[in-house]
Order: structure tokens, then C-alpha cells, then sequence
């Protein structure tokens, strides 16, 4: 029998049926929360359409309008009860509550309470408010619902603040300057393992010592980048050596001032050119690479 329905004449019915569809949607979602979408009853409104085109049998004399409309209503009242919190015994004893807090308050003048309504209904307290707080619970907010305010501008955001931004490019600068103010072989080493991704083997083999030597050679870079940075952006951090005023120390207060004096150069001509944002590529590394290289360097730091 449906076979006397081709798929063009198929079709062509849903597309003419399609606007009612949207007139159910319509006259359904006024009545409903918020927070329920319009575009999620629509899509399950087509759905029903279309399924009740392919089993819509003309020879019944039944127009299909009047044969898709229950079941698109049908659709629509289970997509509601999918996306509802809330159990239909809930709804239902939310109903029977709302219907004696009506006529009380008609016939008092007021708002009734909970014990007030307990006692009209014959029932505990407890279940009054127990029922209240279900509801609570099923009511879902949209993020953009809010007509003052959209409640997804209250939330924390997991992107980076303007100031931990510019504190990161800070880091990074003075990240990138400390490698270049490494005495050479130090450098070498950071460069070749971080920046050039090298195995430490062939690292080794350039420099003519052990790949023990080298590991040793970056950690003690690592530790002097460390103590340079702390210096200009955490002081409190800077560790103290063994022996003041000896040859470490003196050698490690010219790394500090060099990578101080870099730093300054440098900016000083990226505040007047770029309004002072200051510049990450730094001692002949291209921007990316820079940052890229310094990130794991960080990260070993």
C-alpha cells in the first residue's frame, strides 16, 4: 500500500508538511522553560515527519497533515521527557502540589507553606520539600539564557589573564637572553640538546668529552639560566654559594649582569619602536624556534 507513494511524491509531501512542524514546535515550547532548546524539538519534530511519511497509506482518506500531527507531537513529548531531570512520578506530584498551593492561596489571601499544603494533601512535610528540591535539582540553565548577564561570562575561564601572558613573554625573554649570555660551550650544549633537539651522543662527540661530561655541562647551565632569571624576576629565589666573594661567585655575578645588560639593550629599542612589547627573538633564533626551545628548556629547568 505504500508502495503507491513514490519517493518524489514522498518528498514533495514532507516539504509542504514541513511548516507544521514549526507551528507544534511553536505552540508547545511557549509553555516550556528556558532552557529547553527550539532547535532540538524541531529536529525531533523532521524526524517524526519524515518517518511518518514512509508509513503514511493515502488509501485510509486520512490527510497526511492531519496523520503526521500526533506523531510529531509524540516525538516532541518524548524528546522533553529524555532531556528532563526530573521522573514523570516527580512531575506528577509537582502538579498535584502546584494545584493545592493555587486554590490555598486563593482562599487565603497568600502564599501557603510547605506544612500548610502537607496537611491539605494528607501527606509528611518532608515530602513536600523533598519533592521541591527534586525540581530544583531537574532545572538546567542555559549559559547564554540569562537576559542581564550570560551566566558563561561568570565562569572561570582556563585561557591565560592579560598579566600571566605578559609575565610568560617576560620569562621567555629573559629565557632566551640567559642562553645567549652561556659561556660558549655551555651554550653549545643547551643549543645542541634543546633548541636543535641533537642526541647527546653527538653532542659529545663535538665538544671531545663523555656524554656524562655533557649531561653534567646542562645541569649546571640549566642551574645558571635558573639563578639569572630568578634574580631579575624572583630575588628571594637566588641561592647563595658556598664561598662569597670567591671565583664562582664572581663568575656567577658577571653571567647575571651580562644577561641584565642584554635584556636592557634589547628592550630599550622594542619600547620605542613597538610601544613596549618587548621582542622574544633573541641572539639569532628565529621567534618560533625561540620560543618552542625555551619552552623545554623550561620544562628541564
Amino acid at each position: 500500500m505504500n508502495n503507491l507513494i513514490d519517493a518524489q511524491q514522498r518528498e514533495e509531501m514532507i516539504t509542504s508538511t514541513m511548516p507544521l512542524v514549526g507551528h507544534i514546535v511553536r505552540e508547545m515550547w511557549v509553555r516550556l522553560p528556558r532552557q529547553v532548546s527550539r532547535d532540538d524539538l524541531t529536529s525531533a519534530g523532521l524526524v517524526a515527519l519524515v518517518r511518518a511519511a514512509h508509513s503514511f497509506d493515502p488509501e485510509r482518506g486520512v490527510p497526511f497533515a492531519r496523520y503526521a500531527t500526533p506523531r510529531i507531537r509524540g516525538a516532541l513529548v518524548d524528546e522533553l521527557r529524555a532531556v528532563d531531570w526530573a521522573s514523570r512520578s516527580v512531575r506528577r506530584r509537582a502538579r498535584d502540589l502546584d494545584a493545592t498551593r493555587n486554590s490555598m492561596a486563593a482562599a487565603l489571601g497568600r502564599v501557603p507553606s510547605n506544612s500548610e499544603v502537607a496537611a491539605a494533601m494528607g501527606i509528611d512535610v518532608d515530602e513536600v520539600d523533598a519533592n521541591d528540591e527534586d525540581l530544583a535539582r531537574a532545572q538546567v540553565l542555559s549559559l547564554q539564557g540569562s537576559a542581564e548577564e550570560s551566566f558563561e561570562d561568570l565562569l572561570p575561564a582556563d585561557s591565560p589573564t592579560p598579566e600571566q601572558i605578559v609575565e610568560h613573554r617576560e620569562r621567555l625573554t629573559y629565557m632566551i637572553e640567559s642562553v645567549a649570555e652561556l659561556p660558549e660551550r655551555l651554550k653549545a650544549v643547551v643549543v645542541g640538546y634543546f633548541l636543535e633537539e641533537r642526541p647527546m651522543a653527538e653532542i659529545a662527540a663535538e665538544l671531545d668529552v663523555s656524554e656524562s661530561r655533557v649531561s653534567q655541562m646542562r645541569a649546571e647551565a640549566l642551574g645558571l639560566m635558573r639563578e639569572a632569571m630568578n634574580r631579575e624576576l624572583d630575588p628571594d629565589l637566588v641561592s647563595s654559594t658556598h664561598r662569597p666573594g670567591g671565583c664562582v661567585e664572581r663568575r656567577r655575578g658577571a653571567y647575571f649582569a651580562a644577561v641584565a645588560a642584554r635584556h636592557a639593550a634589547s628592550v630599550r629599542p622594542a619600547v620605542v619602536a613597538q610601544g613596549g612589547a618587548p621582542s622574544i627573538e633573541r641572539a639569532g633564533a628565529s621567534e618560533h624556534a625561540g620560543a618552542s626551545g625555551a619552552q623545554r628548556v623550561d620544562a628541564s629547568a
